[in-house]
């Protein structure tokens, strides 16, 4: 191969490279912005059918401590790992702990919501949010339910 055909590879591959890590960026967008309209749709729901939300609490990386947060919402998990709070921000509930977490408390910031929890996780199990947070608003985390009215937007 020439230097100019070597240099032309490479700008394409460049290209090629860069048009794949947009698209992913564009994905990821999408999918971050569908998820908050569910986690916003399951918030209206819950307070319109009255569903008291709780004082969240959350867990050392090991599983063991317990921390206050100031955070109230609902738990959307069995293991009250995923939560969502009465603003409308999804929020991961392990935290680093410490004597100094359990004096003063944690302050756990929101993250974006995934469409499918638990996705690429080790133990292969994962659940559509959707899913999650109908269980929820029909009796449950850990209950199967039926179909809430109105539905879950679709996307």
């Amino acid at each position: 191969m020439s230097e100019p055909d070597g240099r032309t590879w490479r700008d394409q591959q460049r290209q090629a490279v860069r048009a794949h890590a947009d698209a992913e960026t564009r994905r990821r967008a999408a999918e971050q912005s569908e998820a908050a309209e569910l986690v916003a749709w399951f918030v209206a729901e819950a307070i319109r059918r009255g569903l008291p939300p709780t004082r969240l609490v959350a867990r050392g990386y090991d599983g063991r401590g317990r921390y206050r947060t100031g955070l109230t919402g609902w738990y959307v998990d069995r293991a009250e790992t995923r939560a969502v709070d009465v603003a409308g921000r999804f929020h991961l509930l392990n935290v680093p702990g410490g004597l100094r977490a359990w004096i003063f408390g944690v302050d756990p910031q929101p993250s974006p919501a995934p469409l499918v929890v638990g996705a690429g996780g080790r133990d292969g199990e994962s659940i559509p949010l959707r899913t999650l947070l109908t269980r929820l608003l029909d009796g449950g985390p850990g209950e199967p339910g039926t179909t809430t009215r109105p539905a879950a937007p679709r996307g």
